[in-house]
C-alpha cells in the first residue's frame, strides 16, 4: 500500500493574545511548519495595555502580519446579552466569561482564514482545559476543511509548562512579562477576567487581596452604596441612568460601577469538560449587576410556568456554552425559546452595590404581572379565601390517602 502523502501546511493562523502561550508557540509554529503564521488577536474587551504594542511583538516574533480585529460591540450583543436573556449560570456562580468568548474569537479566526487563503488554524489551550474543545468544536462547525493545529497535543511540543515556556521565550528573544517567582494564568475580556495558577490550586489558600484586577478587594469596599438603574427592552440591557449606550460601553460603565463596590467576585472549584477538578477566580462585576437587573425584571414580568421552564432550560444552556457548542443546533433553537419569553421583559431596575452584594432595590415595568391588590395582605374583591379550602383538599389528596 502506497504510504499517504501529507499535505504541506501553507499558512496558519494563530489565535494570538501576546501573553505567555501563545508568545512562544508563534514561533514554535513557524520553525515546526516552515510556513507563513498570521497573529490574529481578537479585541473582545480586554484590558487596552493587553494590545499596546502587540503588532509589533508578534511581528517581532516571526508572524507575517498581524490582524486586530474589533469585535467587543459584537461580543456584547450576540454573545453576552443572548447568555444574560437565557440566565445561563454554570454550576451555580460561574457567569462563563471565558467560555463565551471562546466561539467569537475562534470565528474570527475561521474568517481571517479564508480572507488570507489560510488552511490552518492554531489556538493556545492545553490539552487538559476546556478552551481547547471550544475552539476545535468551533473551527469544526464553520470552517470544517481547515487543519487544526493545537501544539500542547504536539508529542513533540517540549514547552510543556509555563517554567520551560518562559525559558523558550528568552531564548528565542520574545518580550515577557510573567517571571517563575509569581505565576497567574489569567484571561480578560468585556464580560469578567479570570485568575488561575499559583498558590490558587491549592483550594486550602484564601486569594489574596492583590489577586483582584477589575475590583477592589471587599475589605476596601465603600462603606456607603452605589445606585444605579438599568433599562430594558424585551430582555435586553439598553440604558444606565436613562443613558442609551452601545453593549459594550454599558457592560465597560457597569464594570466600573460594580469594580468601585467589589461586586462579582467568584471563587471557584469547578468541573471542567474534560472530567478534572480546577480552581479559579473570577470577577465579573458588571455581568453581576445585569444578571440581577434581568433576574428582577423577569420576576414581575414571566408568568409561574414560562419561568420555571426556562430556568431548566438557562442549565442546558450554560452547559452548552461551558462546553464550546456555541454553534450548534440545539442552542439555536433554544436561543428561538429565550427570545420568545423575553417580549414582555421590558421596564426598568434599580441595584443597589453594596459590599460585594448587588441587589434590587426597585423594579418597574408596563408589562408588569404583578398585582398590588392580590398580593396584599388584606383581602379584596378579587380573591376568596374560602376558594383555596377546596382546592388545597384536591391538592392534597393522594397525601392524605398515603397518609391513611
Amino acid at each position: 500500500m502506497a504510504k499517504q502523502k501529507i499535505k504541506k501546511i501553507k499558512k496558519i493562523v494563530l489565535a494570538y493574545s501576546g501573553g505567555l502561550d501563545t508568545s512562544v508557540i508563534l514561533p514554535w509554529l513557524k520553525d515546526k511548519y516552515e510556513c507563513e503564521v498570521i497573529a490574529y488577536v481578537a479585541d473582545v474587551g480586554q484590558d487596552r495595555s493587553e494590545l499596546v504594542g502587540i503588532e509589533k511583538k508578534a511581528l517581532a516574533s516571526g508572524a507575517c502580519k498581524c490582524i486586530i480585529d474589533d469585535l467587543r460591540k459584537e461580543f456584547a450583543e450576540k454573545y453576552c446579552f443572548p447568555m444574560l436573556a437565557a440566565e445561563a449560570v454554570y454550576e451555580n456562580v460561574y457567569l462563563l466569561g471565558t467560555s463565551i468568548a471562546r466561539p467569537i474569537i475562534a470565528k474570527g479566526q475561521v474568517d481571517c482564514a479564508k480572507k488570507h487563503n489560510a488552511d490552518a488554524v492554531a489556538h493556545g489551550a492545553t490539552g487538559k482545559g476546556n478552551d481547547q474543545v471550544r475552539f476545535e468544536l468551533t473551527f469544526m462547525a464553520l470552517g470544517p476543511k481547515l487543519k487544526i493545529i493545537a501544539p500542547w497535543k504536539d508529542p513533540s511540543f517540549e514547552l510543556t509548562s509555563r517554567e520551560a515556556a518562559i525559558e523558550y521565550a528568552k531564548e528565542k528573544g520574545v518580550p515577557i512579562f510573567q517571571t517563575k517567582k509569581k505565576i497567574y494564568s489569567r484571561d480578560a475580556n468585556l464580560w469578567h477576567i479570570s485568575h488561575e495558577g499559583a498558590d490558587l490550586e491549592d483550594p486550602t489558600n484564601e486569594p489574596q487581596d492583590s489577586l483582584w484586577t477589575m475590583s477592589v478587594p471587599l475589605s476596601k469596599a465603600p462603606a456607603k452604596p452605589g445606585y444605579v438603574q438599568i433599562d430594558f427592552v424585551k430582555g435586553v440591557p439598553v440604558a444606565i441612568d436613562g443613558v442609551r449606550l452601545a453593549g459594550h460601553d454599558l457592560i465597560q460603565k457597569l464594570n466600573i460601577i460594580g469594580g468601585k463596590h467589589a461586586v462579582g467576585q467568584t471563587d471557584l472549584v469547578e468541573n471542567r469538560l474534560v472530567g478534572i477538578k480546577s480552581r479559579g477566580c473570577y470577577e465579573t462585576p458588571g455581568g453581576t449587576i445585569l444578571y440581577e437587573a434581568h433576574r428582577a425584571l423577569e420576576s414581575i414580568t414571566l408568568d409561574k410556568e414560562t419561568l420555571h421552564y426556562k430556568q431548566q432550560v438557562g442549565l442546558k444552556y450554560a452547559e452548552m456554552i461551558y462546553n464550546g457548542q456555541w454553534f450548534c443546533q440545539l442552542r439555536h433553537a433554544i436561543d428561538a425559546f429565550i427570545k420568545s419569553t423575553q417580549q414582555n421583559v421590558t421596564g426598568s431596575v434599580r441595584i443597589k452595590c453594596f459590599k460585594g452584594h448587588a441587589l434590587p432595590a426597585g423594579i418597574e415595568s408596563k408589562k408588569t404581572l404583578y398585582s398590588h391588590d392580590l398580593a396584599s395582605f388584606t383581602m379584596g374583591e378579587e380573591y376568596t379565601p374560602s376558594d383555596a379550602t377546596g382546592f388545597i383538599k384536591l391538592f392534597g389528596l393522594q397525601m392524605k390517602g398515603r397518609g391513611k
